[in-house]
């Protein structure tokens, strides 16, 4: 059944620009793929897959081609982590060739409108959507914490479709636009004790690979911060590319439906979950902000260093506007001071890190210990934050 279009999106799909007609195009296959009856307009979009590391050279001259074409965002969009730090670069130990193709990249995404804001946390930088807001974020911890977190609505779009959501305001209605499509799934009993943000990271990535795309729903979560539901989520989405899910008392005061099935997690499955999350006690990197560190992780770092040297890199990423926060606050210099470089715009994910000399990571975020073996051939040490720094002090 094709889609009912308004004569606005009619408009659209019939556009002189190329652009605007490929993108509705694209749209209009993905909502008949999902069965979608209509296109509703979005607020915000993410646009995803712009590093160079990611999507190497064809992807690159397809958004230098897009922007040529006329392709012009009609939505606030912001850019997910590049391949380096735009400004220190050769300090990471970036190649020049690697650092020119991600320039062409920003080059197209800058003619197109979207805001080189280069981050995975979209919410801690400027663009924080409403509850029921529907929108077209792309990368997977954002997605997660957008739909669980705040309440919004998206889908977890490829990196086209969000673009294409981006260029024409609005995408398919399916999925988690769909209230009917937002309710638990499973209940997870948590009686383990989650100490750290780390053990949200755990939990996240033990229920991922339970449920896969499900939609869980915690009991038993005391309390839980903004970073430990960032962690949670990024570990779900990672695992089993888990969209939404509901922490009982602290994102949501409703109950589950009473016929779900529960399962439990308790301290011997959180004890095993950091054994399977490693495979190396020996690294020689240390990788924090995967999703990107907000500036409460970064003053915890900075405390913990004061006046201490590091005895193996460091490496604190988080989003440029973040950082000049840590600059003025001094956390910055604390953390360089004692040996580690707080990084802009990317992450050890989408950063080359594999020919930067690197062959193990320890790191508190499940995501990056799920991705880095195949993204990155790395071997991993996951714990949390201040014992990993207590283990690399001279």
């Amino acid at each position: 059944m094709a889609m009912d279009l308004t004569p606005a999106e009619d408009e659209l799909l019939d556009s002189e620009n190329p652009a605007v007609r490929k993108s509705m195009e694209l749209l209009v296959r993905l909502g008949d793929i999902y069965g979608a009856e209509e296109m509703v307009e979005i607020e915000s979009a993410q646009a995803s897959g712009i590093s160079y590391k990611s999507i190497g050279d064809p992807g690159v001259e397809f958004l230098e081609g897009f922007a040529e074409e006329g392709a012009e965002v009609q939505v606030q969009t912001f850019a997910n982590p590049a391949g380096m730090d735009l400004e220190r670069w050769e300090e990471m130990g970036v190649s020049e060739e690697f650092a020119r193709q991600q320039r062409r990249i920003v080059g197209a995404l800058r003619e197109m409108g979207i805001v080189v804001s280069f981050t995975c946390t979209p919410y801690l930088a400027g663009n924080l959507p409403r509850r029921n807001e529907h929108i077209a974020w792309a990368e997977s911890s954002a997605v997660s914490f957008a739909n669980s977190v705040i309440g919004a609505r998206t889908n977890r779009e490829g990196g086209p479709s969000a673009l294409a959501a981006a260029i024409t305001g609005r995408t398919p209605k399916y999925g988690l636009h769909l209230p009917e499509n937002r309710v638990p799934s499973r209940v997870i009993e948590v009686e383990a004790d989650l100490d750290s943000q780390s053990d949200f990271a755990a939990l996240g990535s033990w229920t991922g690979r339970i449920v896969e795309d499900g939609k869980p729903y915690f009991a038993g979560i005391d309390r839980a911060g903004t970073d430990d539901l960032k962690a949670l989520g990024a570990a779900m989405a990672a695992t089993g590319a888990v969209a939404l899910h509901f922490v009982g008392g602290v994102t949501t005061d409703d109950d589950p439906p009473a016929d779900l099935e529960v399962l439990t997690f308790g301290e011997a499955e959180l004890e095993d979950e950091y054994g399977d999350l490693s495979s190396t006690e020996d690294t020689d990197l240390i990788v924090f902000g995967c999703p990107h560190s907000s500036v409460e992780e970064i003053q915890e770092i900075a405390g913990r260093l004061e006046g201490e040297r590091l005895d193996r890199d460091l490496w604190v990423c988080t989003s440029r506007s973040v950082k000049s926060w840590s600059d003025r606050m001094g956390y910055t210099d604390t953390i360089e001071d004692a040996g580690g470089m707080v990084l802009s715009d990317t992450c050890n994910v989408v950063a080359p890190i594999e020919e930067l000399g690197y062959e193990s990571t320890a790191t508190d975020s499940a995501k990056a210990a799920t991705y880095l073996p195949g993204f990155g051939d790395q071997a991993v040490k996951f714990d949390d934050k201040l014992s990993l720094l207590e283990e690399a002090m001279e």
